[in-house]
This record gives structure tokens, sequence and C-alpha cells, in this order.
């Protein structure tokens, strides 16, 4: 529990440090490894890649224990600490939450990002409602006695949220600011990439502002001088691999040829990866 405690404020402080935070998002052990590996000084886990190499939809769909058991072999596989993406927290009540919350801190993980977007219902949680999730998951990390690294999520954005455009940045941060109070110690803010929205979300939002990185989104040096403060690139990394291996399936399946196999990692580099002979 301590070296849990130590990674937890470790996790924290970096969110306020000199540089912005990023933070790459892994979905199994190798994937880990690897980000680690080019220095990366904590990671996060994607729900949607976990998902997806297990055979599921996003969306909650993955059961929680599978979810979980996934962030375990992450945190397992990695000495830095890891944040886990557990969507909504796999139920709307405020219970639901804080059951979530004590399997990220079983799990190995330090840090955990909960959605105020309600798969069930198709909608955003009532601000009320989230601010009970938010704290519940407060309250059983405070049981645990770990500071869990509470990464609020608001679906401001999202066009599943269905909000006029004029209304989506104002609504952003009065549910950010709700969430901070509430107990979280940083806002995700995805589907945003235009520089005057970021700046001004980093501005108003009086947290850690966590922004979602990938095509069409500004670079990170340009993130972090409008004022953000995290960057997560979600399944982003997952689904590129995936590209991948469908461009080996195309090629072996046509031409039968093995070009695209060309930039894999070499077989004894992975063996020295995993410490094996």
């Amino acid at each position: 529990m301590t070296d849990l405690r130590s990674k937890a404020d470790l996790l924290r402080a970096l969110h306020r440090g000199p540089r912005i935070l990023v933070l790459p998002n892994a979905w199994d052990a190798a994937s880990a490894r690897l980000f680690a590996a080019a220095g990366f000084p904590a990671l996060a886990t994607t729900s949607a890649g976990v998902a997806f190499s297990e055979g599921y939809a996003d969306g909650e769909r993955i059961p929680r224990e599978k979810m979980l058991a996934r962030v375990a072999t992450v945190a397992a596989a990695v000495s830095v600490p890891v944040t886990a993406d557990v969507e909504a927290g796999y139920g709307d009540a405020p219970e639901a939450a804080g059951e979530t919350a004590r399997g990220v801190l079983a799990a190995g993980a330090v840090g955990m990002n909960l959605e105020d977007w309600s798969e069930r219902s198709g909608r955003l949680f009532d601000l009320a409602a989230q601010v009970e999730r938010i704290r519940a998951v407060r309250a059983a990390a405070g049981a645990a006695g770990v500071p869990l690294v509470l990464n609020a999520r608001t679906d401001s954005f999202s066009a599943g949220a269905a909000l006029p455009p004029e209304r989506r940045l104002a609504e952003a941060v009065q549910r950010g600011n709700a969430y901070r109070d509430a107990g979280a110690d940083s806002v995700f803010v995805p589907f945003v990439s235009d520089a005057p929205t970021i700046e001004r979300l980093a501005r108003e939002i009086h947290a850690p502002l966590n922004i979602l990185g990938g095509p069409g989104a500004p670079p990170v040096k340009e993130l972090e001088r409008l004022g953000v403060r995290r960057v997560t690139i979600g399944s982003a990394a997952m689904r590129a691999t995936l590209g991948l291996v469908r461009r080996i399936a195309g090629e072996l399946s046509t031409e039968g040829t093995f070009t695209a196999l060309a930039d894999g990692i070499p077989f004894a580099e992975m063996q020295k990866i995993f410490g094996g002979d």
C-alpha cells in the first residue's frame, strides 16, 4: 500500500510539474513496456483499446472484471504509475463508481478516469448526480488510504451530448469546476482541437486540463503553451497498430508478399524487453 501511495503522490505531482504531462495509453503489457522504455514517467490505459483487444465494442460492454484484469496486467508490467480508463465507472449509482475505484486500486493503478456520459441513458449525467459519483470515488480512495488521482471527464463537446455549439464551452467549464470542487484532481475535455477553445478551457477550468491528442490536435508544445497540463491519446495508438495488422492481412491475402512486416521490432529485442534469453 505504501508503494501505491507513493506512486499516487508522484502522479499527482506530475500534473503540476514544470512541463506538460504526456500520458500514452497502453492496452496490454507489451505496449506498456514500450511506452515506459521511451521514458514516459507515467502511463494511462485505454478503455476502448482494451475492449477491442478482448473482442468487445467500446462503451462498458467489456465486463468490469475483464477491464480491471487488464489494468492489473499493465500496472504489473511497468514500474511507473498507471492511471486507468474505466469509462463511467460501470454503473450509474455513486456506489458503483466507488466499487470501481476500489477495483482500480486493487489492480495496482493509482489514478482513474470517470466520465459524465451514461451509456445506459445515452446522455450526460445530471451535474449533481455526477458530483455525487466523484465524491464516492474520493471516499473509496480515502478509505483505502491511497490518494487516487481522479481525472474527471466531461463529454460536453461530444456529438452524443447533443448540446448546441454555443453551450458546449460554458457547460464544460461549469462541470469541470464542479468536479474539481467535488474532489477531482484534473479535468478531461475530449473532442476539442481548436486552439482558442483549448486556451479558454485551460484558463477557466481551475484544475489541470487534460486534452485528447491525435490527428488534428495541436502538437504537445503548442498545447503546453495554451495552458494544458496533461495530454492523452486514447485508443489512437492501439487503432494505429491494428491498422498495420490490417495492411499485413491485406498484403498476405492479395499479393502474398511480406513488405508490411518489415518495420517489426526484432525478436531478440522483444526478448530483451521482456527479460527473456
